[in-house]
């Protein structure tokens, strides 16, 4: 019988990484880790958790201006960009140090360094060679940029959370969630904010309604859009400020302080070997998996944004346990990732679930509709001219609600609980038959009666 060093070996200690080893180690097996960056991964170190703490700063302004409406008067207000960064980062490094110390203390491996796989069994990390009888894939994704002249002038979401100052001025090119957020955090903490976009709308993938609201709230906000527009190349000048050749603007050149893109994101496979050994991957780079993460060799699993399906850390967590109880839980766990529902921390947020109106047509053929527009109870007083949508998509022949969409304040917070209903399979009677809790938001969701549209 085959001897190894590990039962499992895990590359990237992200949040999927670290899901899997807790519950493998739980279980029974002997695990080690492999991280060449820090502990936590994208969402802890790069990703979501720096990216809310941000988004919450970015909305103090409005609530200090909304303040006065309640009564409050709030003179002499300032903004800290190296305060902010600086509470992150020590944020952010309790985070990680938490994750480093668990592993400690529950007696999972942890190897600094580069993996690469020497074989289906064997992983090299450095001049070091460990084997392991499974081997999971969690090494996460990464933003791209394209190709252009002057490119290294660019930024992307890594280095917007550790600039050293605001920019005035800056030019997001990009059209999705990431690009929509930190259009956000910039406008909000008062930055002059232009988003240059090569499609028709934003947020393609998304509901139109939900598309549609949230671009007509952020140019209330004052976020300037520059649609069918693209990016052929950028230029430092003497000044120190940056040129971008923009087309679709009269001389074709926008000046500002700052590019960021936020065109997508890429798996990281780069150089860990996985194709020599035979695993397969997308066209991408994401490796295949089947809907219990096993990739093409067999005892070699993949998990989270390295798959290349849904980017979401709920999702990687999912799917790291769901292997952790195929392995050793004694139960083959697939991964069902229907009506998963996904936020937009943009100002304003957004939140959804289930299937959009176009996508829901094209499955079902016709669907109902009920929505509403309404003026939050707080602005009645604040005074500030937002509106927030409430979106169902119902499908006609069940009466199943197989979508729900929100733009407004806690959509986040609220769209989670639709999801249980929508995952449920739900009908609009059972959501009509539910008591909501007023004055909210949420209620909204079990008060629309009047249908909208029937397509």
């Amino acid at each position: 019988m085959t001897s190894f060093d590990y039962d499992l070996f895990v590359i990237g200690a992200g949040s999927g990484g670290i899901r899997a080893s807790r519950i493998s180690h739980h279980l029974g097996a002997k695990v080690a880790i492999a991280e060449n960056y820090r502990i936590g991964g994208t969402c802890v170190i790069r990703g979501c958790i720096p990216k809310k703490l941000l988004s919450y700063a970015a909305h103090y302004a409005e609530d200090f201006e909304d303040a006065r409406g309640f009564g409050w008067s709030i003179e002499g207000a300032t903004f800290s960009w190296p305060a902010l960064i600086a509470n992150k980062n020590r944020e952010i490094a309790r985070l990680s140090a938490g994750y480093t110390d668990g592993f400690a203390r529950v007696g999972v491996t942890v190897i600094e360094g580069t993996a690469k796989l020497v074989d289906a069994h064997t992983v090299a990390i450095g001049e070091r060679r460990v084997t392991a009888q499974n081997i999971l894939i969690a090494t996460g994704g990464g933003p791209v940029k394209p190709a252009i002249p002057g490119i290294e002038h660019a930024i992307t979401s890594n280095e917007a959370f550790e600039l050293p100052d605001l920019p005035k001025s800056i030019l997001i090119v990009g059209g999705g969630y990431v690009a929509m957020e930190f259009a956000g955090i910039f406008n909000g903490l008062g930055s002059d904010v232009t988003v240059s976009y090569r499609g028709e709308h934003i947020l393609r993938g998304f509901d139109d309604d939900v598309r549609l609201h949230l671009h007509e709230e952020m140019v209330k906000k004052g976020v300037s859009f520059l649609l069918h527009s693209t990016v052929s190349g950028i230029a430092r000048r003497a000044g120190g400020t940056l040129e971008a050749a923009v087309s679709g603007l009269p001389g074709g050149k926008f000046e500002c302080d700052a590019v960021m893109y936020a065109t997508g994101r890429k798996p990281n496979t780069a150089r860990l070997g996985l194709t020599e050994i035979g695993v397969k991957l997308d066209e991408e780079g994401g490796v295949v998996v089947d809907r219990y993460c096993r990739s093409s060799v067999a005892n070699i699993f993949a998990v989270g944004d390295v798959t290349n399906r849904l980017a979401l850390t709920p999702v990687a967590i999912r799917e790291g346990a769901a292997v952790a109880m195929t392995l050793y839980g004694g139960a083959e766990t697939p991964v069902d990732l229907d009506d998963v529902p996904s936020a937009v921390f943009s100002q304003p947020p957004v939140g959804t679930v289930g299937l959009s109106e176009s996508k829901a047509v094209k499955k079902l053929g016709k669907v109902d509709i009920y929505k509403a527009s309404f003026r939050p109870l707080r602005h009645t007083l604040s005074g500030r001219d937002e509106r927030t949508l409430v979106k169902l998509v119902v499908d006609p022949a069940t009466q199943r609600v197989v979508g729900a969409h929100m733009v407004g304040a806690d959509a986040p917070e609220i769209i989670p609980s639709i999801a249980i209903a929508v995952k449920a399979g739900l009908t609009k009677a059972q959501f009509d038959a539910t008591v909501g809790i007023h004055p909210t938001a949420a209620e909204e969701f079990v008060t629309l009666r009047e249908k909208t549209a029937a397509k």
